[in-house]
Formats: structure tokens, C-alpha cells, sequence
């Protein structure tokens, strides 16, 4: 990469960093606050991305469908900001709702720039607080909302916020977060105009342009290291928690040259529990594992993927079709799609990929009303696991891993916004496989309700095993208890006050023989 592209590179990168830290600092939610379950990025004219922030991977190689269902929809104008979380149109699931706006230049009606977050706002209604539910439709999980405008010519739309708050548990809450997005986008739009306004339109379009090749030269260059030839793995999830059944998760890679095809097509059938996961997440997880095969620090964006095709069946569980329940496709099954296709990578250039990481996001979600303040209230979180080992070192323990970049909520802050106590908070020792080197120990997580509440937990590996690879052994799996009694991996309960609630997640594969 020539110094001049490496500058406007970092620019871009920038403002999308930038964005992410104005939505974190306005932000209302711990969720978004502590955690930092967000995305930012950048796109250029064609709409196609250009940078993101080192933000959420579901998120970001999901966000251009839902930038495109948006043009689709609607023509942007100066100040208008548009919203949507319909998976089927682009999003990823119900709680993460994405904002789009065009960003205009010299007097043109058309918008040179887009800009887009997501974040995962901690209740958007449904039949369980945090919209995180064991569904079997996704009319059960929230409130959908197509591609409308929240901003008009730079006003609020209170008509439309209104309809949005109405059907939520914590609308203050939901009003602030999305308060935060709109001041992200404008951070945002200052900066690409502040740039524009430097160097000129046309030359900032040049170097949008150079990038997205330079990236696709970078990745083709990559290919052409791995042989040719045809490779498979499948992997399981656990069940999709209405059943007991396995849920298969199947890839077959083929290289040629500097390109390749991805398919999932022989995968499970779409499923009635919300593991479902549309087309957008399943490009995401794809687009994520290529990225991690390249060592030096290429730009994420457009040009990455153009390498590669992604072939699904629409109608299975990695590209479901409406009413399908999709809240877990997002966290979980993207995580399995990982696993699968790094599984067909191991065989197409072993030595270079590790073994599989805790393969599960973890999800609790709950709410109640709040003795304390009088109120409603609503929480989500993701618990970290381990790492699955490298070819020569040992994997990390209680990280947040692969589809996840968030996390953990801190003690402190969990315990003042709401009525929990956390009673244990550690490493969950010895749950890594052992081999020549060990994967990372997962955690364990124990709460204390201090007033009744509604919990839904949304969780995977507690059947299978996060695999081991050239004769490690599998990490260990997870482990759901209420009060010393075991659950299910996908289960909703009702606690009770003084009741313990105690997550242990799996740790990450072995790597070698020991």
C-alpha cells in the first residue's frame, strides 16, 4: 500500500472509531455503554463499505444489506436518517436496529457518503424482556421495523418514535441509545465533510475506489497460497431449543486460483426455535474467517469479498425465510458457521488454523420491575468462554471470541442498574482441551436475584464440544443452574428473589498431542 492510501485509509478508519466512541459516550444502555455492542462504518457513492470501526464482525459484514434495503426503499435527502431491524431486509435480529444516512456534498442532491451503526438495544418488546426469547416467529420476538425515517430534514419524526417506544419495556432507555446513534451519524457527516472539503470529492472517491481494490489484491493474493481443491467440515448446534434434535451446519469449500466458493446449502433445514439465521449473518461469519487469513492489516471493506462466493439454500437454517424466529441465528449459529467453514480451512491448509473457541455467545437476558426505583427494567449481556489453541501457543482464557468483539458487563455497573448481586465472577479452571497446547478456560458467572424477574438464557455448546484439532482434545462443554439444578441450553424461568443463577461457559479446543 503507497503512503497516500495508507493516510486516507487511516481517515477513514477514523471516523468510524470516532462514531463509535460519540455512540458509546451518549449512550444510555450498559449494553451499548459497557459492553460495546455496536458497529459503525463508512460506505462510498455505490454504497459499498470502505471502512469500519473495530466494532462487532456480525455486525459489520451484515450492515451492507441493510444500507442497500434502505436505497431500496427510500431516496435520502440532507437530514434525514433512516431506521430498520427487519432481518429479512437486512438486519441481523430484532434488538439490533441499524440507522442509515446519506451524506451530501457540493450541492448535490445525491449523497456522496453513506454512514450506518448498529446497535443492540437491551429490549425491543416481545414476549420476554431483553427480546431475546424462545420464539417460534418472529412476530414473537419484538417489534419489526422496515426501512423509515426517524430524522427528516434534520427534525425528529415524533410520530415514529412514539411508535417505537410504545412497544417497548424501557423507552427512555430506547430513546436515549437511539439519541446516541443520530449523534454518531453526525459526528460522522462532519468528518466526511471536513475531509472532502480538504482534498476534494473526486479525489476522496479515487482512494474509496483504491482501497476496495487494494483489498481484493490482498485477498486474492491470499488464495492463491491455499491448493486447490475441495474441502468439508460439518458442525452442530446443540438443539434449537424447542427440540432435542441436533442442528446440522454444513460447509464445502472450493478453491481455484485467487477465488473461491463457500456452501452452506446442505445444511439443516430452517428450524421453529430462533437459531435460524438469515443470508446477511451467514456472509458476515464467512467474510470474518477470510479476513482472519490475512497477517498484515488490510483494509475490512468491500473489496474482501469479492474474491469469494457464498452459496446458500434459502429456507435452511443459514439463510431462513420469514416467519422464521431468528434472535439466536444472529449470536449462535454464527458462531457454529465459523467453526464449520475454519474446520474445512484446517483441511485445506493445516498448521495455520487453531482449534475451535467456546463456539457460543452466552446470551441472559431479564427483566422485571425494579423495586428500588419503582420501574421497569430489562438487561443483556454476552459471557465470554475460551479461545480455542493456536499451532503453538496456548489459547486465552474468558474472552469474548470470533462473531463477538463485546464485554463483559463490570460487576459494579451491573449491580447498580439493577437488583442483582453478583455472587462469583472467575475462571472456570481446567474447561480448556488439553494438548501439546491447552485451550483458554471459560468463566463462571453467578447471580443472585434480589426481586423476582422473567430470565432468558440462549446458549449453545452444553451438548457438543468445542473441537480440538491434530489430536487435542474438545474443550469442555458449558453448564446452565438454577439454584444447583441444571437447565437447559435455551431455556425462559422464572426466579424468585434470592435465587442464583450460575453460567459456566465452555472452554476452547487443544491444539496437538500432549
Amino acid at each position: 500500500m503507497n503512503l497516500e492510501l495508507e493516510v486516507f485509509r487511516n481517515l477513514f478508519v477514523a471516523i468510524a472509531e470516532e462514531m463509535g466512541i460519540v455512540l458509546r459516550r451518549t449512550a444510555f444502555s450498559p449494553n451499548i455503554k459497557e459492553r460495546r455492542d455496536y458497529s459503525c462504518a463508512v460506505y462510498d457513492a455505490q454504497a459499498e463499505t470502505v471502512a469500519m470501526g473495530d466494532h462487532m464482525p456480525v455486525h459489520l459484514g451484515a450492515m451492507p444489506a441493510s444500507v442497500r434495503e434502505v436505497l431500496r426503499a427510500t431516496s435520502l435527502r440532507p437530514g434525514d436518517l433512516v431506521i430498520l431491524n427487519d432481518p429479512f431486509r437486512g438486519g441481523t435480529h430484532l434488538p439490533d436496529i441499524t440507522t442509515v444516512s446519506g451524506v451530501f456534498v457540493e450541492d448535490d442532491p445525491q449523497p456522496a457518503y453513506y454512514l450506518a451503526t448498529r446497535a443492540h438495544h437491551s429490549d425491543v418488546g416481545g414476549i420476554s424482556p431483553g427480546s431475546m426469547p424462545l420464539a417460534t416467529e418472529i412476530y414473537q420476538e419484538g417489534l419489526r421495523i422496515p426501512p423509515v425515517r426517524l430524522l427528516s430534514d434534520g427534525q425528529l419524526n415524533e410520530d415514529v418514535m412514539q411508535l417505537l417506544l410504545a412497544n417497548v419495556r424501557t423507552p427512555e432507555e430506547r430513546r436515549g441509545d437511539l439519541g446516541a446513534q443520530i449523534a454518531a451519524h453526525r459526528i460522522g457527516e462532519q468528518r466526511l465533510a471536513e475531509v472532502t472539503a480538504k482534498y476534494g470529492r473526486r479525489a476522496v472517491a479515487a482512494q474509496m475506489t483504491a482501497l476496495k481494490d487494494y483489498a481484493e489484491r490482498v485477498m486474492r493474493a491470499r488464495l492463491l497460497e491455499i491448493p486447490d481443491g475441495h474441502y468439508e467440515f460439518e458442525d452442530f448446534m446443540d438443539d434449537d431449543g424447542i427440540s432435542d434434535q441436533p442442528v446440522r451446519i454444513h460447509c464445502r469449500l472450493a478453491v481455484c486460483g485467487s477465488g473461491c466458493t463457500v456452501d452452506y446449502s446442505h445444511s439443516s433445514p430452517q428450524v421453529r426455535g430462533g437459531i435460524n439465521a438469515n443470508r446477511a449473518v451467514t456472509v458476515s461469519a464467512t467474510m470474518y474467517c477470510f479476513r482472519c487469513l490475512i497477517r498484515e492489516d488490510v483494509p475490512y471493506n468491500a473489496g474482501l469479498m469479492r474474491p469469494i462466493e457464498v452459496i446458500t439454500r434459502p429456507g435452511t437454517v443459514v439463510d431462513a425465510l420469514p416467519p422464521a424466529a431468528v434472535a439466536a441465528g444472529n449470536v449462535e449459529t454464527s458462531q457454529r458457521i465459523v467453526d464449520t467453514l475454519l474446520g474445512a480451512l484446517h483441511h485445506a491448509i493445516p498448521g495455520l488454523i487453531p482449534a475451535a473457541s467456546s463456539g457460543t455467545m452466552n446470551n441472559l437476558t431479564f427483566g422485571g420491575r425494579d423495586p428500588r426505583r419503582g420501574e421497569a427494567f430489562a438487561y443483556y449481556e454476552t459471557i465470554a468462554g475460551g479461545t480455542g489453541a493456536p499451532p503453538a501457543a496456548d489459547g486465552v482464557d474468558a474472552v469474548h471470541t470470533h462473531m463477538t468483539n463485546s464485554l463483559n458487563t463490570p460487576v459494579e455497573a451491573l449491580e447498580y442498574l439493577f437488583p442483582v448481586r453478583v455472587r462469583r465472577y472467575a475462571l472456570r479452571r481446567g474447561s480448556g482441551g488439553r494438548g501439546r497446547f491447552r485451550g483458554g478456560d471459560g468463566i463462571v458467572r453467578e447471580i443472585e436475584f434480589l426481586t423476582d424477574a422473567d430470565v432468558t438464557i440462549v446458549s449453545d455448546r452444553r451438548k457438543t464440544r468445542p473441537y480440538g484439532l491434530q489430536g487435542g482434545e474438545p474443550g469442555q462443554p458449558g453448564r446452565n443452574l438454577l439454584n444447583g439444578r441444571e437447565l437447559p441450553s435455551k431455556v425462559r424461568i422464572t426466579v424468585r428473589s434470592g435465587d442464583r443463577l450460575r453460567i459456566e461457559t465452555p472452554g476452547g479446543g487443544g491444539y496437538g498431542k500432549g
